[in-house]
């Protein structure tokens, strides 16, 4: 029994083998989109995570200290917020002992309620032969990002 091909057979063959290809092609498609939407997913992710460091920034205080020297024998120490948002209730310790700053100076302008962003508060310093030249001092705040921030800092004359 010889096999005839007819005009039939040849588009049903065609249209399987369209078929196939189309599939083919498709499921390619599905696999590049599916990794298109991945990649989506982890930059959506990433932004979403600067966003919220940039939000948590925003609310956070960063105090500095440091001192400045006036004129040839005259110190100050600098306290800054380089923050972006107000820092309250700030409060100075002093690790080690305090031997350059003046205690009456402390005292009456620490704590301190509030300390705005670019805003500094300067402290006599009582500087002689014998002082050393690095100082350690932690400096203790709240903002809105926390109840509680540390920092110490190293100021050097």
């Amino acid at each position: 029994m010889p096999i005839t091909i007819d005009a039939g057979d040849i588009i049903a063959g065609f249209a399987l083998a369209m078929s196939a290809y189309a599939t083919w092609r498709t499921t390619s498609f599905n696999e590049k989109q599916k990794s298109l939407i991945e990649s989506q997913e982890k930059l959506n992710n990433l932004l979403l995570e600067k966003e919220e460091g940039e939000a948590l920034s925003d609310k956070k205080a960063d105090l500095g200290a440091f001192f400045v020297k006036l004129g040839s024998s005259k110190y100050r120490l600098k306290i800054w917020n380089k923050g972006s948002a107000t820092a309250r209730n700030v409060r100075l310790e002093f690790p080690e002992e305090n031997d350059v700053l003046i205690g009456s100076d402390i005292e009456e302008k620490f704590p301190l309620e509030s300390l705005e962003k670019f805003q500094s508060v300067e402290l006599i310093a009582a500087v002689y032969m014998g002082t050393k030249s690095k100082h350690v001092i932690r400096l203790v705040w709240e903002d809105d990002a926390h109840d509680h921030n540390e920092k110490l800092a190293y100021p050097t004359l």
